[in-house]
């Protein structure tokens, strides 16, 4: 999957707010399918489902442990998805610049 198709499967995967509190809890440490679903009022099945999107979307990384699975945010797509979203603040930051610097123009041209 190309790089684009990627960022684009990141972004679908965390326009669900449970998928969003998921990374929340797995961000700084591993945990088991259980104990994520623990925190949830949904069923076990559907926390698995929301489990499947972010892993095969590239967000999360999956492995086992014997008969448990265990789940961590991957840093790289954390990486990837910082680097899309901070684009659209350089470009942001850069039409402000520009608008301040018109502005202030006009300003001394009065």
């Amino acid at each position: 999957m190309n790089r684009a198709r990627q960022t684009e499967a990141m972004l679908k995967a965390l326009a669900e707010p449970q998928r969003v509190a998921i990374l929340r809890l797995v961000r700084s440490r591993e945990l088991k399918a259980g104990e994520i679903a623990s925190h949830f009022r949904t069923t076990r099945s559907g926390i698995s489902q929301h489990l499947r999107v972010l892993t095969t979307a590239g967000i999360l990384s999956q492995r086992r442990q014997g008969t448990c699975r265990l789940y961590q945010l991957r840093l790289e797509a954390y990486g990837q998805l910082k680097a899309f979203l901070d684009g659209f603040w350089e470009q942001s930051l850069a039409r402000l610049k520009s608008e301040a610097e018109m502005e202030s123009k006009r300003k001394r041209n009065r």
